[in-house]
């Protein structure tokens, strides 16, 4: 089992920690939390999160992903990529193109010679109709070419099916995108468990089923989220705009993680 001298986090808002609880300023995430732990096997241990919300599959090639190998030290560097879901949301998605970007980053990353994970996502989702349909067509298919991909090169995979049940809800935060705070743990104690390092079993415990809503408050909700998320997402896109635009990242440079 490897002990890791530096993690270094890439990739857009679900690995930045959107909607988890903020401290000193920046959303925690499950990848501080990982951080929390790996730290505890080496004083020396240092972190960097490069991710920023709403960046593209190119963007995090393109500009993370030098700036990581800057940092790489070989096999105690532990690197994690995940990028590619902002580009399956786009109405002109195209699966090869995605493989293609998706491949050249993992490949990439392999030279450097970190230990490297990347992940697949929930394909499913609650409720029915075209737009899940679409989801599940669009995101079965992303995580068939995560794991081509990894086994390709030897890269650890954090696998959404070893627990479908975080499709619930319930793990996510108000805009039905992002992890909250729950669904960030979980995903923390997944890696960990992944790592062969200290975990909670308990992140593997499903919620219990969830009251059933009147037909008036789920139409309610849905309405609220589509005003609140998803039309200002859709202005963005009409714009050429991006949530991450203007952001920088958490941690750009490597900082002594000793948070635990």
């Amino acid at each position: 089992m490897t002990t890791f001298s530096r993690f270094i986090a890439l990739g857009d808002s679900m690995t930045e920690g959107m909607c988890d609880e903020i401290i000193d300023g920046k959303y925690r995430g499950w990848a501080d939390r990982v951080a929390d732990t790996l730290a505890k096997d080496n004083l020396d241990f240092s972190y960097i999160n490069l991710a920023i919300r709403g960046k593209l599959l190119h963007q995090v090639i393109d500009d993370q992903i030098p700036e990581a190998a800057k940092f790489v030290t070989g096999p105690e560097t532990l690197v994690s990529f995940h990028a590619g879901a902002n580009d399956v949301l786009r109405p002109n998605y195209q699966a090869d193109v995605a493989y293609a970007k998706y491949e050249k980053g993992v490949s990439d990353l392999t030279k450097t010679g970190a230990t490297l994970i990347v992940f697949t996502v929930v394909d499913r989702v609650e409720g029915e109709g075209k737009t899940a349909k679409l989801w599940h067509e669009r995101f079965s298919s992303f995580n068939v070419n995560v794991r081509t991909v990894a086994h390709k090169y030897g890269a650890t995979i954090i696998e959404a099916d070893d627990a479908k049940w975080l499709a619930d809800l319930r793990f996510l935060a108000v805009d039905r995108l992002h992890l909250n705070s729950d669904g960030h743990w979980r995903l923390s104690q997944a890696v960990l468990e992944r790592l062969g390092k200290e975990f909670d079993p308990a992140w593997r415990i499903p919620l219990p089923p969830a009251p059933i809503k009147s037909k008036l408050r789920a139409t309610s909700e849905k309405t609220l989220w589509i005003i609140t998320f998803v039309l200002p997402w859709i202005w963005r896109r009409i714009r050429g705009k991006s949530s991450g635009d203007g952001r920088s990242a958490k941690y750009e440079t490597p900082i002594a993680w000793k948070k635990f």
